[in-house]
């Protein structure tokens, strides 16, 4: 069993920047296939981005690419989602997720195993 633990969320003004960590128990972070999604109220969650396990690749949904990074600490057991040039559309809850392996259905909520309790992020005009 894998806990995940998000924080680094806040209040930000538009154009800011965050820097959300999620942090995971237990030893063998390394082998999770790691993903980010965000949801608001009365919207399903939507797919952020991912990194395979060494975090040689990574992936991101359109909206966010070249906004967002997405990297990883296997030996801090972290996961990171550095958030640039921020928008009020980018406003919501952000949640980590993990799953053993990889899966080419990344951008999924349902691939994913393990979950985070979410860390709010409001950007403001």
């Amino acid at each position: 069993q894998v806990q995940l633990v998000e924080s680094g969320g806040g209040l930000v003004q538009a154009g800011g920047s965050l820097r959300l960590s999620c942090s995971a128990s237990g030893r063998t972070f390394s082998t999770y296939f790691m993903g980010w999604f965000r949801q608001t109220p009365g919207t399903e969650r939507e797919f952020v981005a991912a990194i395979t396990r060494s975090g040689s690749s990574t992936y991101y949904a359109d909206s966010m690419k070249g906004r967002f990074t997405i990297s990883r600490d296997n030996a801090k057991n972290t996961v990171y989602l550095q958030m640039n040039s921020l928008k009020p559309e980018d406003t919501a809850v952000y949640y980590c997720a993990g799953r053993t392996g990889y899966s080419t259905y990344y951008s999924r909520r349902d691939v994913y195993t393990y979950w985070g309790q979410g860390t709010q992020v409001t950007v403001s005009s």
